[in-house]
Formats: C-alpha cells, structure tokens, sequence
C-alpha cells in the first residue's frame, strides 16, 4: 500500500492526490501532511497508532460528506477508511443483527437491507458518506435516526490504546450528536444494527414523507417504496450526489434545527410576530425545536443567495451551502456560513450552530 506525501497547501490543487478537497463531497479543503489509506479495521488501527507513534496529529476521513476542511488542509496524517461489508453477527425469528464496516458506503447498506427486507433503515436512504460516520452524527432524517436501530460501536480508543466495544446506551446519543462527535478519542471500526424482519417499514413519522406516499402519519408502506419515495424527496432538494448538479456539492444541512428553552421560543414568536408561527416541534420537556430553514430563509437568505467567489445557498433547499463553483476556497463558504449564522441572529436572537465537523477552519 502505497502513501501520499505533501506540505500543506493554502487551497485545493484538484491535481495534487493529497488534497483533501478530492475526498470531502464539498470538494473543498488543503492538502494533508501524510495521506494514508486503510482497507480493515485492523489496518485503521495500525495507521492510527504509526501516526501516533511519530507525534502527528491523525485526521479519520471516509466519506466526507459531514465535514469542512480549512484551506490550509491537515498538516498531520490523515486516514482514509476503505474497509467495506458487512455481515449478520445475531439474528432470531423476528430481528437481525448486521455488523457493518466502517467505510461501507451508507446508500449501499441501506439499499441492500431493503432488499433483504430488514426494517430501520429505509428512511435514510441517500444520506452520503460512510456506515462508520453515521453514529458520530447520530444521522437522522424522515423521521428515523441511526440511534434507533444501532447496538454497540467497536472503536479504537486512541487515549488508552484498546480496541473497545461500546454498547449504544454508553454513545451518548442526542440531536445531531455522541461521544464521538468533536472527539479525536474514537476512531469507529465497525458498528452494529439491530433490523427488523419485515417487508414494510416502521410507522412513517414525518408528515413530508407521509404525504408524498399517499399515507397517514403512523401508517407502515413497503419498504421499497419507502426508499424510492426519500430518494425522489432528497434529489428533488439536491441531498442526492450527482457529479452534474453542483447544489449536491455540500454536506447537506450546514445548521442544525435550533433547541431552544420555552422562554427562548417565546422570544422567538415575539420577534417573529409579523411573519407568523414559526415551524416548530415540540420536544422533551419544555424543549421546541425550530426549523433552521425557516430562520434562514425569513433573514433574508434565500435559495440561490450568492456568498464570495462561488459558494451560495442551494438553489434547492435553504439549509445546504454549496460549491457551485467547484473552485472555491473554504474561506468563502466559511465567510457565508457567518453571514447567515449573523444574520440569523440579528433578525431573530437565535443562533445557529454548523451541524458538519471544522477542520482547520472555524465560524
């Protein structure tokens, strides 16, 4: 196996095979110090630990799809995970049991459960990136989230040196986030799903969804028909990757739906009086989640708006920052991202947080 080399860089040289930009779905991001690839669990292992070994600091990188990387890159040794499958490890009349790589492509899971008619997964279907990301994000959309169905991760803890199993209740599972988020301690090798056997899927729980199958809130439909119908809603929002639709050049939703406290809110519907109810979903307690788009969109920052040298809303969906450009420095979009975050704020008192992990670079 082969390793990169290269000095940082202040951009992206689309030529240069240790810029971090040819491995981030935003195509943005400097080169990386040392560029290394690993195929197995056994191989992360062993290139974190060599990392370790030489002082350097270790960026893990697999698909890319939750991240923004400075112009500046990774002056350490980043790791490519490129370990793939997966394979039942329990099942019983009614569940199985699937431990998935950690470079296992998402989409490609998630169809090959449908296919086998494995119930929890359908309504992720289209998400980006890799299996082994998706309990750092606690990855969620349509009403399901991977903290539903996931048993245990198998992680390298780099403080002590162990490869560790841990049991989902210990992963710190919330919004949008784990332990393992803003966390260089973990490095994810494998994680389990535990699926149920059946061929339709779980109640549909997100009114969008509901309404553009035919179905009540609550109902079960098959489950491919689930996925078909989150793919045509993801693609028609440009959450779909496709190399000729440059609004699927992002990492998706750049906010997160802001928490606030009731009084928060009641704030919020004060400042928000003349444009009526913002979209809201009640949570635990005295909790209300409000919708990011809506915020953004009622500052002023609609699909389409254009930032510096490129980079702009997706045309498609208000929550998504693009390189539409393709060429863009990390610097523009980071500069949108504060624009809008600022703007947000000034408009309503509330502010936004970035759901994808910064490297190197910050708002």
């Amino acid at each position: 196996m082969s390793d990169v080399y290269a000095e940082p860089a202040t951009g992206a040289d689309p030529t240069d095979p240790a810029t971090l930009a040819r491995y981030t779905t935003l195509r943005l991001g400097g080169a990386a110090g040392r560029l290394e690839t690993a195929t197995s669990a056994d191989e992360i292992v062993q290139k974190v630990r060599e990392a370790q070994s030489r002082d350097e600091p270790v960026l893990v990188l697999a698909g890319g799809s939750n991240v923004v990387i400075g112009d500046q890159g990774f002056p350490g040794t980043v790791v490519l995970i490129r370990s793939r499958g997966f394979r039942v490890v329990a099942e019983d009349a009614d569940t199985v049991t699937v431990r998935v790589e950690a470079g296992e492509p998402w989409d490609d899971l998630v169809a090959a459960t449908v296919e086998r008619g494995w119930s929890g997964l359908e309504c992720l279907s289209g998400v980006p990136g890799s299996a082994g990301a998706t309990p750092i994000q606690n990855v969620g959309a349509y009403g399901q989230e991977v903290a539903e169905t996931i048993t245990a991760v198998e992680a390298y803890d780099r403080t002590h040196g162990a490869v560790v199993r841990i049991e989902a209740a210990d992963c710190g599972f919330a919004y949008r986030g784990s332990i393992f988020k803003y966390s260089d301690r973990w490095v994810v090798l494998t994680v389990d799903f535990r699926l149920t056997r059946s061929p339709v899927s779980g109640p549909v729980r997100y009114a969008e969804l509901a309404r553009a199958l035919g179905v009540e809130v609550g109902d079960r439909v098959p489950l491919a028909d689930a996925r078909a119908t989150v793919l045509r809603l993801r693609a028609g929002k440009g959450m779909v990757l496709d190399a000729d639709d440059p609004d699927t050049r992002s990492v998706g939703s750049f906010f997160t739906n802001p928490v606030l406290e009731s009084e928060a809110y009641e704030l919020l519907q004060e400042r928000a009086a003349d444009l009526g109810e913002p979209p809201h979903w009640s949570g635990a307690g005295d909790v209300v989640k409000v919708s990011a788009a809506w915020l953004i969109d009622k500052a002023g920052f609609g699909k389409g708006y254009a930032g510096p040298d490129g980079v702009a809303i997706s045309s498609k969906h208000t929550l998504a920052l693009t390189n539409r450009s393709g060429t863009a420095p990390t610097a523009a979009l980071v500069a949108l991202a504060r624009e809008i975050r600022d703007g947000v704020h000034d408009r309503f008192g509330v502010t936004l947080h970035p759901e994808p992990v910064l490297i190197n670079c910050t708002i």
